[in-house]
């Protein structure tokens, strides 16, 4: 049998996530090889270290990938925190929480939940309320939750971690990059992102950052399992039992990353390269100019969605910017809409979840996808779709209404351009 070369068909992808790939970064990948302990190699790793610390907004001391797609980075951190019977809190408002969950409980944590319909967030003293019955040792929640396309406000939660003495770990795959979130001023003690959403970068790797309270439990950790903690370690970890995971052992891997160099994998050199290219094109364009794009095209999307006739779904006081849910008009096939898109003008977006799934469409505008073109695109084909399919559409409105936006606001930056 004869295979052909690779080819990949030319996609708009508006999904929220993976999302197009910036091509600088592409090109970084071509990049070539070098041995993982080559310093110039080395060197690269220590940048990537301290830009990620950048676009996480913190002064931790560790900030590194984890080799696999973003849940590697959850169930790193997770698990090297973890021990038999400690009390875990997540409040679950879509698909992602219940991701928390069950890696919690594989790691043999004694898990506690709270629910609000999806589409909804939590109130934060309903969290705080329930965090001080539940008295965990941590709590886990996800910041921006894709599956519904909303944003769980975080700020005060972290105080009251804080102030409580509870570790607090953050999912922030779908906003870091994308929209605010402020790792040591929420505080934050654990946080994990993607690379394949706001970063535009491909899906392989999980940026996390953890401070000093998480490493005080790896360190006490490993010298329980030795048999040489003090008194002042067993404060942190009481249990002799090693992490399950060797591969996720946030301990080997500050080994790895830090100054001692100690082998513990072959790291994925190619996607280092990317990850490099991806976060210093996100300082270049500055972390504030970022957010504020990924509002802009938000915003015309939106305008183009509502006079196009369509609804939106979900609470619009927390909406997650980087992620637009849009109700299906009533009779009509979802699924067929999402394949005439992508058979007919190469354009996917989304489907759902659990008690969303054929409900709503999911638009992603992240990172290098949240661009004027793929936003009128998607507007123009999904009302030619929307029209084959037998939805009475206003015709014409939705691509207008999103030109207005971009008049206004090139208009209003052209001002502001004029008075400074």
């Amino acid at each position: 049998m004869v295979f052909s070369e690779l080819f990949a068909p030319s996609r708009t992808i508006m999904t929220p996530g993976p999302v197009e790939v910036d091509p600088r970064v592409l090109r970084a990948m071509s990049t070539p090889i070098l041995g993982q302990f080559d310093p110039a190699f080395t060197n690269i790793m220590n940048q990537v270290m301290e830009m990620l610390r950048q676009v996480f907004q913190t002064k931790n001391r560790w900030a590194f990938p984890i080799d696999g797609t973003s849940r590697s980075g959850n169930e790193a951190i997770l698990c090297s925190i973890i021990e038999p019977g400690d009390r875990v809190f997540v409040p679950i408002y879509g698909r992602f929480g219940h991701l928390l969950v069950e890696i919690c409980e594989r790691y043999g944590a004694e898990v506690h939940s709270m629910e609000c319909p999806w589409g909804e967030v939590f109130d934060p003293q309903m969290v705080i309320d329930e965090m001080n019955k539940v008295k965990p040792k941590i709590v886990a929640i996800v910041h921006g939750e894709t599956s519904t396309g909303r944003m769980q406000p975080l700020k005060e939660i972290g105080k009251a971690c804080r102030e409580g003495d509870i570790l607090l770990v953050v999912d922030a795959v779908a906003s870091i990059g994308g929209v605010q979130i402020k790792t040591d001023e929420w505080y934050i003690d654990g946080m994990i992102g993607g690379t394949q959403k706001c970063l535009s970068v491909p899906s392989g790797m999980a940026p996390i950052t953890y401070n000093e309270r998480i490493e005080n439990i790896l360190s006490a950790r490993k010298k329980v399992e030795r048999g040489i903690a003090t008194e002042e370690d067993l404060q942190f970890s009481r249990s002799r039992q090693a992490i399950a995971s060797n591969y996720f052992d946030l301990s080997m891997l500050q080994d790895y990353w830090g100054p001692r160099r100690l082998n513990h994998h072959t790291e994925a050199t190619s996607m280092i390269y990317a990850l490099h290219e991806g976060l210093r094109l996100i300082l270049a364009e500055g972390l504030e100019q970022r957010f504020e794009r990924h509002k802009l095209h938000e915003k015309a999307l939106i305008a183009g969605l509502e006079a196009m006739g369509l609804s939106l779904f979900g609470d619009p006081k927390h909406k997650l910017p980087c992620v637009t849910c849009v109700e299906i008009p009533k009779d009509v096939d979802g699924e067929s809409v999402r394949n005439m898109l992508l058979e007919q003008f190469s354009i996917e977006i989304a489907s759902s979840f659990g008690p969303l799934h054929g409900k709503i469409w999911r638009i992603g505008t992240m990172g290098y996808s949240c661009r004027k073109e793929n936003i009128l695109s998607v507007l123009g084909a999904l009302e030619a779709v929307l029209i084959r399919h037998g939805v009475n559409v206003h015709r014409g409105a939705a691509l207008q209404a999103a030109l207005d936006v971009y008049n206004v606001e090139r208009l209003a930056d052209f001002s502001f351009k004029k008075l400074s």
